[in-house]
């Protein structure tokens, strides 16, 4: 942490007060880049359950784009930068919006509805978190990962007066992925995954393995301490929790993948879930007091600069009246967008207001506190790896419950159609908290980025303003068109003709909604759920220990969550990423590429794969849009499809080939990807 927090001191702060940041062509530029991340995100996080970081690739598109105009600068790349990334992360979203169709309430995605909760929240999140900038940011030693990282690259980019190289690399990823992408969900010659499965007597065993170079790069990207947790994690589901219940099976109906699976699914999954939940409580009771002295600091700071004290271009954040004044607009907005959804349900006017009125309270207050924590982690541990998802568990569960209980008096949510009522607005109320929790985590890392380069905080906070709308405007028809294409597991089929084994998994979309079932049923295995929190506990305790005899080998309680929740094949993938990541960095250490302790040129690796996710989740949207041009013609839902040509000239040794040749593709990525992040 030294290392880093002496290399962006304020000392080194350049003040270019010159340099135009806020520009057109900028906000133009961003809303592009905009529409590629968030589709890419929007993809990736429905099929995997997992979304990117797009500061950094972000970054290197802007400054390739800009090269070719006139008078285009550092801070104005920056703007562009934080726009893009601000809207790729309001993509989180997916994690829980998608529920509402799951629970029977929606049958697609209303575009204004979708629209205005995504943007009132996400600018929410960036309302919140700007009172905490000068402590947690300025006055901090936390790392920031992710911001450095693009601060650095930005420096490198316009030292070198081009962002080309950058920007090759990230193209070239994307052409890898993008092709690889084409052979396994278009031409279907290649397979995404491979199990092997064993047993001893009842108890079942699963060796997973995933051929996505998507999930690889994300693993690569979070690092080899994720890396292991997530090992362990993987390792208590299936080698100690699904053994153990399918042993205390009676008997095993149909095959042992069917049977395991169904109780990973079933029993497995919410263990994880509550070991995710309990890390994100742990790290919120850890952050109270520094986000408690932050607020009352920067209160202080923003009120001052108010009364007309002399405040730096550097240092200035949007004006006390702006924000009170957008505040009020904002919450104006997000009663108008609860009362549009709560005037379908079958409830006389009054209840109606009285429900809009507890949505808007519950997402304020909740969204608040969940800001601040959600900043202090995204500069703790890089907005990555920020447990977004443990944070959406929290809130489904305080606002589920905090609905149940007040509906003792007005029996609302009784009948069935009240009921799905009911879990629809607990989603659409967490969707709301969502977008304030995943913007605020965004928002720190941008503005630790512009404070190393010399920006202005008020335009980087107009620029985050900007890409929440723009982002918001992108996410519901992105939703609908990959709902259409592929749909998702747990929600009706868009059409009775689809293929089952090509539906995107929402992983927790799906929690979200076995969660709401639960709650409002009153029938919430609740047991499962009270073991991943003692599992939870036994982690934390046991990283706590580790940290007091100073090893450097921590384990996040978040990333155990994660290995007992994501799907087997998803994991292992991830799990080959980080270890990708470590004989990267050791080849680089010995080759001699390492100056003070630190690997200067190290960008190279990020890059390819940041081009590895963007490619692969472009091609699924590509593709959707391929089969719904198919279907709408009267073709099938797999037109580019030589399975069977291929199925008929092999004949049955063809899905064996299939997997050889998948892991023979896989492989040869990955060390196409070493060679070149090891390279000069």
């Amino acid at each position: 942490m030294a290392s880093v927090q002496s290399s962006s001191g304020a000392g080194h702060r350049p003040t270019q007060d010159h340099l135009t940041e806020l520009t057109l062509r900028g906000f133009i530029l961003g809303a592009l880049i905009t529409v590629v991340f968030t589709s890419s995100n929007v993809y990736l996080g429905l099929k995997v359950g997992l979304t990117f970081s797009s500061s950094i690739p972000a970054a290197v598109i802007s400054m390739a784009a800009l090269s070719f105009f006139s008078r285009s600068n550092i801070l104005e790349n920056n703007m562009v930068q934080t726009q893009a990334s601000a809207a790729g992360t309001l993509s989180a979203v997916i994690f829980v919006l998608p529920a509402i169709l799951m629970v029977g309430y929606w049958n697609n995605f209303h575009f204004w509805q979708t629209m205005l909760i995504c943007m009132a929240g996400g600018a929410l999140g960036v309302i919140f978190s700007i009172p905490l900038r000068r402590t947690m940011v300025v006055n901090s030693e936390l790392p920031y990962p992710e911001g450095v990282a693009a601060a650095e690259i930005l420096r490198a980019g316009h030292q070198e007066e081009t962002g080309s190289g950058g920007a090759k690399d990230i193209a070239f990823g994307g052409v890898l992925a993008a092709i690889v992408s084409v052979c396994t969900g278009g031409l279907h010659l290649l397979t995404d995954k491979a199990s092997l499965w064993l047993n001893a007597g009842k108890a079942v065993f699963h060796l997973p393995v995933g051929f996505s170079l998507a999930l690889v790069s994300a693993g690569y990207l979070m690092g080899l301490t994720a890396g292991l947790a997530m090992l362990i994690g993987a390792f208590l589901a299936w080698g100690v929790f699904v053994p153990y219940f399918t042993w205390q099976l009676p008997a095993l109906a149909g095959s042992i993948s069917d049977t395991a699976m169904s109780l990973w699914s079933s029993q497995v999954r919410f263990i994880g879930a509550g070991t995710i939940a309990v890390a994100a409580v742990w790290t919120l009771l850890t952050l109270f007091k520094p986000m408690a002295e932050g607020i009352r600091l920067s209160f202080k700071a923003i009120a001052g600069s108010t009364h007309g004290l002399q405040v730096e271009r550097t240092d200035r954040d949007l004006s006390m009246r702006t924000l009170i004044w957008l505040t009020a607009a904002l919450v104006a907005v997000l009663a108008a967008v609860f009362y549009s959804f709560v005037e379908e349900a079958p409830i006389a006017d009054g209840l109606a207001w009285g429900l809009v009125a507890l949505s808007v309270i519950m997402a304020f207050i909740i969204g608040f506190f969940i800001a601040a924590a959600c900043g202090y982690m995204a500069g703790l541990i890089g907005s990555s790896n920020s447990p977004i998802s443990g944070i959406g568990i929290i809130a489904i569960i305080v606002v589920s419950a905090g609905l149940v209980f007040l509906d003792g008096g007005m029996r609302i949510f009784l009948s069935p159609e009240g009921q799905r009522f009911g879990m629809g607005l607990a989603i659409f109320v967490t969707t709301a908290v969502v977008s304030v929790a995943t913007i605020s985590n965004d928002n720190l890392q941008d503005l630790k980025t512009g404070y190393l380069i010399g920006a202005t905080p008020r335009n980087q906070q107009i620029a985050l303003l900007v890409g929440c709308a723009v982002g918001a405007a992108v996410i519901a028809p992105v939703l609908s068109l990959l709902y259409q294409a592929y749909g998702f597991a747990g929600a009706p089929l868009a059409r009775p003709d689809m293929d089952t084994a090509a539906l995107l998994s929402a992983p927790q979309a799906t929690l979200m909604k076995t969660v709401t079932q639960g709650i409002f049923s009153h029938n919430l295995d609740w047991s499962m759920l009270g073991t991943g929190l003692a599992v939870g506990a036994l982690v934390i305790i046991g990283d706590r220990i580790l940290g007091k005899f100073g090893s450097k080998l921590r384990i996040s309680a978040l990333a155990v969550g994660l290995g007992l929740y994501l799907p087997p094949s998803i994991t292992a993938a991830i799990i080959v990423g980080s270890f990708l990541n470590l004989a990267v960095k050791r080849r680089r250490a010995a080759r001699g590429l390492l100056k003070g302790g630190t690997d200067e040129h190290s960008n190279r690796g990020i890059l390819i794969a940041s081009g590895f996710i963007v490619g692969e989740s472009l091609t699924g949207v590509v593709l959707a849009i391929v089969v719904l041009v198919s279907l709408s013609m009267g073709y099938s839902d797999t037109p580019l499809s030589l399975a069977n040509l291929f199925a008929g000239l092999f004949g049955g040794s063809f899905s064996t080939l299939r997997v050889a040749l998948s892991l023979l593709v896989f492989v040869g990525a990955c060390t196409v990807f070493y060679k070149k992040s090891t390279g000069k």
